[in-house]
């Protein structure tokens, strides 16, 4: 996608010394646009961790590079870096466990570099590994784009091609994957095309992804989109001016479940009230074909508290300031996401295509999956 006209992604690494990643740090989104350098299993780790990168398919896309950062600095002996990988991998999961692409990218690249003998070995087809999976998350938003843009298409012609008005929740787009996102893949798809959209954008307290990240991505699109308070999707819902949500996710179980943002449950919920589609778009790299119980077995983090009782943003002055809202002490409670279940989905909008979110369903779009826990 695009930042003042010119293209980026969210992940790449220096074309003059591939053994610098750099990544835009999204802690600083919308007002300062600053490009970071990671070298270290260590800056990986404090960049995922403390979200200069987030959204589950970049968090993946990180962790891949994260184990080249890994390969790069372990001993030559076979056994030892066998060690250090797995002690590399564990702190690397253990920054965001929600999020089911990081520990899928981190086993992804273990199953290789486990084959391995010769450092050199490791370092260039780790490298190449984790580029591969940058690339397929990129390839596989822009298809999950193609899938939704049908969606959004019919909802244009049943309403005459007046302007298709659609809610998302957090920020599943192109700066939570490497490039086009995957909620916000069907809508760059439909506009591009010249299908009139309109986004409903929620907030999302308590990092404000949504006012911070979605906002600033649409607007350098030129989507026409309007920023509102969290508790406000239901009203608009309501009174008949959503056509569709759409949200990414996290992890997805085998059975359809999905955890998001937290939030996201109740704008399903509001949705099922008054009949208007909830779709959750996501590459399978997302599913965790392991659980089939979300409620039970998607583990939700849980972050600080300061996270909700103190608010960044842009001064008077042009400057960055942190301030704090309720009154000084106040323990506040701060769960990243919560669990919306299958029944309460619409469909999953794939790279395969659109289905729906049930076991029978899933498996019979990826039959490749039927041999995991006895499927």
């Amino acid at each position: 996608m695009k930042v003042k006209n010119t293209h980026f992604r969210t992940i790449w690494p220096d074309a003059a010394d591939n053994t610098i990643i750099r990544i835009i740090d999204q802690r600083l989104l919308p007002h300062r646009f600053v490009i970071e350098e990671l070298r270290t299993l260590d800056d990986f780790c404090r960049a995922i961790r403390d979200m200069h990168v987030r959204g589950a398919g970049l968090i993946g896309a990180t962790a891949g590079f994260a184990m080249y950062a890994a390969a790069l600095a372990a001993p030559a002996a076979e056994a030892e870096a066998d060690s250090y990988f797995r002690e590399s991998a564990q702190r690397l999961v253990a920054t965001r466990p929600t999020a089911r692409n990081l520990a899928w990218a981190v086993e992804r690249q273990l199953a290789t570099i486990g084959r391995l003998k010769d450092r050199q070995d490791r370092i260039r087809t780790s490298l190449q590994v984790a580029c591969r999976i940058a690339d397929e998350d990129a390839s596989f938003c822009q298809q999950i784009g193609e899938h939704g843009l049908k969606l959004i298409a019919a909802i244009s012609r049943k309403k005459g091609g007046k302007p298709v008005n659609i809610l998302t929740h957090c920020n599943a787009g192109w700066l939570a994957f490497v490039d086009y996102g995957s909620a916000t893949a069907p809508i760059y798809a439909a506009h591009q095309a010249g299908i009139r959209v309109h986004v409903y954008v929620d907030e999302t307290r308590p990092w404000l992804q949504g006012a911070r990240l979605t906002a600033w991505e649409l607007r350098e699109e030129g989507v026409p989109h309007t920023l509102i308070a969290d508790n406000t999707g239901g009203h608009l819902m309501q009174h008949g001016m959503v056509d569709m949500v759409i949200v990414g996710t996290d992890r997805t179980t085998s059975t359809g479940d999905v955890a998001n943002k937290i939030g996201t449950y109740l704008k399903a919920l509001a949705a099922r009230d008054n009949n208007i589609p909830f779709y959750v778009a996501l590459p399978s790299s997302t599913f965790d074909w392991e659980i089939e119980d979300g409620l039970r077995q998607i583990p939700i983090e849980e972050r600080s508290g300061d996270e909700v009782n103190y608010v960044s943003g842009l001064s008077a002055d042009n400057r960055l300031e942190t301030v704090l809202v309720p009154p000084a002490g106040t323990r506040s409670l701060n769960f990243g996401f919560d669990v919306t279940p299958a029944r309460l989905v619409t469909a999953l909008i794939t790279e395969r295509g659109v289905v729906a979110a049930s076991r029978k369903e899933i498996l019979r779009m990826f039959p490749e999956k039927n041999k995991i826990k006895g499927s």
